[in-house]
């Protein structure tokens, strides 16, 4: 796999976080990157995140998100599925940047869904063709699990326990 820099900017460009991972798949429509969750545990309320958690990221060409899976660092089991609302990043020679829309999605194991940051979104200076496109995403994020497409192909089927 071939290192790459995954750099988070806020909805202005302006750089706010990079870290490092490993592209794993790239193809017209995305690229994957694999990655470890290097910083300090943080509990969210709705899911804990781990040092040492993995995170599968896809970078979409075309869409308005980028899908993060997450899953437990020790036992491999699946967290869920953090979608971020994003502009469509920017590729360069090893790294990939997202401008976020601070708009966010979270889909339990279970295929729940629960949408995030809406006050912060709300503040943002977006144009109305903006902000229309950032709930379309959201929209199609929420389908795409009704629906069990990649990469939420691993909803369970609700005969098991939820996280």
């Amino acid at each position: 796999m071939t290192p790459c820099t995954i750099i988070k900017r806020d909805a202005r460009g302006k750089d706010e976080l990079s870290y490092r991972g490993a592209l794993c798949e790239i193809c017209d429509e995305y690229a994957c990157v694999e990655a470890e969750f290097g910083f300090p545990d943080r509990d969210l309320g709705y899911v804990q995140l781990r040092r040492g958690d993995v995170f599968r990221e896809w970078f979409f060409r075309d869409r308005w998100f980028n899908i993060f899976r997450i899953a437990d660092g020790g036992s491999k089991q699946l967290k869920g599925w953090y979608c971020n609302i994003t502009r469509p990043p920017q590729f360069g020679p090893g790294w990939i940047a997202a401008e976020d829309l601070c708009l966010d999605v979270f889909v339990y194991p279970d295929g729940r869904t629960l949408t995030l940051d809406e006050e912060e979104f709300v503040a943002l200076d977006l144009s109305e063709q903006e902000r229309r496109t950032a709930r379309k995403a959201v929209q199609e994020i929420q389908e795409m699990a009704r629906l069990r497409l990649p990469p939420f192909d691993e909803i369970s089927s609700g005969t098991e326990k939820p996280n």
